[in-house]
């Protein structure tokens, strides 16, 4: 993998296939790859950051592939390094633990568990490598615990933090760490991904990929799934159906009632089965009457499993919010004649009829900050109802 003098090899050879769905991001992955080839380049913390759906976690785990694979080609060779890099990706090697969280936050608990694994020996490789996904949620008293092992961690560990921005991770824990950016990727990029990975038409992962705004999951699941296709256009119907404050107001149940049905049909079969997996490692399956001890534990993962679906409720809600702000950027590019092609192309003739029905940009950029004003609320825990029917109040048509 290491060409002479530390330099590193083209992408077309083997190694490539562990980076194959890392889109458009040809310079953060040069990077990575030098450090595993280049004993000089390497560090033990890394901080990888994008904007959401640019693949960061996808980069990270494809980083910890290739330097557990690269650490044992030349002992046990190509074979066994090639197996080891497809069970790092596959969430099976014993030295690769990549730790993501649906809950708000990253609890000092799992911090101090992720610190003691840190310090052992890598089982089967030359590394052991910690990925965070979520390191936005380290909140400070979690990243203090963090600290001393990002500062001074074994010889052969390494951690990859991911986060949206170097801004969403502590001050104390960014600074200790070398710094990788992603991009947004082209959306021809991800749509090439979506052909070769799922076998769609061209044409559906070019509109999966535009609507997405370059996200490839939700790219994903909209060229997969009509069900999420279909809730997209519920969400962007608002722009054009509310033509007064009883629609803003009917537009807004609609649209926190579909976001706690998704959340609650997500989470009523998992939270059942966590609750049953707590009582059978605690020993009291098919017990009648819990111990004290027992029901403390219950409560606690009850309690968490409320903050997990509020916080899908959450994400459902900023999702649908995301979309309007799309249609609306799309309108506000018609009206100032941008030569930039639109996110939505399948209500390309709904966004010029918003951009020829409304006063001017000036009202479209107003809807866009009422829009905007709506996830911060959401954000700051207002009530979703409260916060989504402001926002659907300020998009009616003035005047």
């Amino acid at each position: 993998m290491s060409a002479p003098g530390g330099v590193v090899d083209d992408l077309d050879e083997p190694d490539a296939a562990i980076w194959s769905d890392v889109v458009g991001q040809d310079a953060a992955v040069a990077v990575l790859r030098r450090a595993v080839a280049d004993p000089a380049a390497m560090t033990h913390a890394w901080l990888v950051t994008g904007p959401p759906g640019s693949g960061r976690s996808v980069a990270a785990r494809a980083f910890a592939a290739e330097l557990i694979a690269d650490s044992v080609r030349d002992r046990q060779g190509p074979d066994v390094a090639d197996a080891a890099a497809a069970r790092v990706l596959r969430g099976t090697h014993p030295d690769a633990t990549v730790v993501a969280t649906d809950k708000t936050v990253i609890t000092v608990a799992e911090v101090r568990e992720l610190v003691t694994l840190a310090q052992r020996a890598p089982a089967e490789s030359g590394w052991r490598v910690i990925v965070v996904e979520d390191a936005d949620r380290i909140v400070e008293r979690s990243a203090n615990a963090l600290l001393k092992a990002i500062e001074e961690p074994p010889p052969r560990t390494v951690w990859v933090l991911c986060a949206p921005s170097e801004q969403d991770v502590i001050t104390t824990i960014r600074s200790r760490c070398r710094h990788v950016a992603l991009r947004v990727p082209p959306a021809q990029a991800v749509a090439d991904l979506l052909v070769r990975r799922h076998a769609v038409s061209q044409d559906r992962a070019l509109t999966a990929a535009l609507a997405a705004q370059s996200h490839i999951g939700l790219a994903t699941r909209l060229a997969l799934d009509e069900s999420v296709r279909e809730r997209r256009a519920r969400a962007l119907e608002i722009a054009t159906s509310v033509r007064g404050v009883g629609d803003a107001v009917i537009a807004a149940g609609e649209l926190v009632e579909v976001a706690t049905a998704q959340a609650t049909a997500a989470a009523t079969e998992r939270d059942a089965a966590e609750k049953a997996e707590l009582l059978r490692a605690l020993g009291a399956d098919g017990e009648g009457t819990l111990p004290p001890s027992v029901r403390a534990q219950i409560r606690q993962l009850e309690d968490d499993q409320k903050r997990r679906s509020r916080r899908a409720v959450v994400d459902g809600l900023d999702r649908a919010m995301t979309d309007l702000l799309s249609f609306y950027r799309d309108v506000l590019a018609v009206q100032v004649g941008a030569d930039v092609p639109l996110v939505n192309t399948e209500q390309a003739a709904d966004v010029r009829s918003v951009a020829a029905a409304s006063s001017g940009p000036e009202q479209t950029l107003r809807r866009m900050d009422a829009i905007q004003t709506a996830r911060t609320r959401l954000a700051g825990n207002v009530a979703p109802l409260l916060a989504v029917e402001a926002m659907t109040v300020s998009l009616r048509p003035q005047g």
